[in-house]
């Protein structure tokens, strides 16, 4: 007669497994799903890879649907059936049986220390991974933060990074550029009069310009697959006492005019600028 204890602690068991498996991987593809619908996957990865992801996610959730309807259990089927009634064999009062336990003449399995370490591991794990789910489906999507943009970039230096494919030299279409194209050319142009007078409208966030009080940064996390290689870029904007009318950290619109100095450094001189909300994809890509 099976031994009910034994029996529940199998299912559950059972339930674990299927919920580290199955379960995980559903919430993720449900989430992804959901963030693509309402737009916000782009918080995480570049357009170009949302469909990727997308298709992935509904393969996933049709994979958890077929493995739904296996038996509970069927998972920790490795195909052990040999045929016999027993397996185990007995030496001295200690018996071993097929999967390596000890066995006592008079008494129950002896539970290694291997299985226990690999017991609480898997539980460990499982925490940690529930926890991580739970956090994608229940916390709201943010950007990446302005704190994080200026631990990763010295704000005395014009920064860039991303937008490799910007090309630079003197015949050169600027009517595309971002922050991050004009962050390569203030870094990189070796002819920077060939851009002085160039109209711009430029959106970023501003931080600090160093020591200088009336130049401030137009900064963007650049990224080219997904938020883990996000970069700041930044461009250096002309504004008398911009800490007096702005905050760190606040969104603006910038529209003016790239200025070349007589040391050959290229900055922007605004026309004007807007204070505006965050957008909708605070990324460039």
């Amino acid at each position: 007669m099976p031994d009910a204890t034994g029996s529940r602690a199998s299912r559950a068991q059972a339930l674990g497994t299927r919920w580290l498996g199955a379960g995980l991987a559903a919430a993720l593809a449900v989430a992804t799903l959901a963030l693509a619908a309402t737009g916000r996957l782009t918080l995480y990865i570049s357009p170009e890879t949302v469909w990727f992801a997308v298709a992935a996610a509904v393969a996933t959730l049709i994979g958890v649907v077929w493995s739904c309807a296996l038996p509970l259990g069927a998972e920790q089927d490795h195909g052990h059936d040999h045929g016999d009634a027993d397996h185990g064999h007995v030496h001295g009062g200690v018996g071993h049986d097929h999967t390596g336990a000890q066995w006592h003449e008079h008494g129950g399995p002896r539970p290694s220390a291997r299985r226990v370490v690999g017991t609480v591991a898997g539980a460990t794990g499982g925490v940690i991974a529930t926890g991580v789910v739970a956090g994608a489906l229940l916390l709201p999507p943010a950007s990446l933060s302005v704190d994080m943009a200026m631990q990763r970039a010295p704000m005395g230096n014009v920064l860039f990074a991303g937008a490799d494919n910007v090309a630079l030299g003197a015949n050169t279409d600027t009517s595309t550029f971002g922050i991050g194209g004009w962050a390569s050319v203030f870094a990189t142009g070796s002819r920077p009069e060939k851009y002085d007078g160039s109209s711009v409208t430029l959106t970023g966030f501003l931080t600090p310009s160093g020591s200088a009080k009336d130049q401030a940064h137009l900064t963007r996390m650049v990224i080219s697959h997904c938020v883990l290689d996000a970069q700041p870029a930044s461009v250096p904007v002309q504004i008398t006492g911009w800490q007096g009318q702005y905050a760190v950290g606040d969104w603006v619109q910038v529209r003016g005019t790239v200025r070349a100095s007589a040391d050959g450094k290229l900055s922007i001189v605004p026309a004007s600028v807007s204070k505006i909300p965050e957008p909708k994809d605070p990324y460039e890509h």
